[in-house]
């Protein structure tokens, strides 16, 4: 009789400059059973060297460390290729940093002061290919990316990834910061409509939170 197969465990690599925290982080890591931390780096040039040498599922980094910052660390593994899942662990983290990370590829930010449980998840969440930043920044950053770039209006010709028309202007509202509720005042439609024509949205282009949607939307040039 065979023996059921067990469930690979997730390979982790830690990017911070302290001793003391990777660590701590390694031990509390591994008090999980399906985690495997498989190395540590210290600086960003490290992490790049390692993230190509170990080729991990996970990788925890920090913003703040020397020779190569965390940001300018996920905008050479993007340029390297390496399709690591990338979290940052930070002290703490302004809302363009984050923005700028998850346009670099990262899946997500913990900070270092949360609950063990939420970093865990994050990790979950970002195997499955999702984003992780917690429910109250999520408005925060949308509102970013309409700083960032002035919304345009609607172009009338093609509508890519079979948007409607009332589901693009939807794509459009959202991503400039709006609530369902706004969105529905703004279109002269129900708040019901809003929130159903969003599930086609999210079947469309394959998202499924306003963060994962805003982000397509900017990676896509539909803004």
């Amino acid at each position: 009789m065979s023996r059921p197969k067990t469930r690979e465990r997730i390979r982790l690599l830690i990017a911070d400059d302290e001793r003391l925290f990777r660590e701590g982080l390694r031990v509390l890591l591994e008090t999980e059973p399906g985690f495997e931390v498989v190395g540590y780096a210290a600086d960003g040039a490290q992490t790049i060297d390692l993230a190509k040498q170990l080729n991990p599922d996970v990788l925890l980094l920090d913003v703040a460390m020397p020779r190569m910052g965390g940001l300018d660390t996920l905008r050479a593994l993007k340029g390297n290729r390496l399709h690591v899942k990338t979290i940052l662990v930070t002290g703490s983290i302004d809302r363009t940093e984050v923005l700028n990370a998850l346009q670099l590829g990262a899946h997500g930010v913990v900070l270092k002061g949360a609950a063990p449980e939420l970093l865990f998840k994050s990790i979950h969440v970002a195997m499955r290919g999702e984003y992780w930043v917690d429910r109250t920044a999520v408005s925060d950053l949308i509102a970013a990316f309409r700083e960032a770039s002035p919304l345009p209006d609607a172009p009338a010709a093609q509508r890519p990834f079979g948007l409607t028309e009332r589901e693009f202007d939807i794509v459009i509202a959202l991503t400039g910061g709006l609530s369902n509720k706004e969105i529905a005042q703004q279109l002269g439609i129900s708040e019901e409509t809003v929130k159903h024509h969003l599930t086609k949205i999210y079947d469309k282009v394959g998202a499924s939170t306003r963060l994962e949607l805003a982000l397509f939307a900017k990676h896509h040039g539909l803004v």
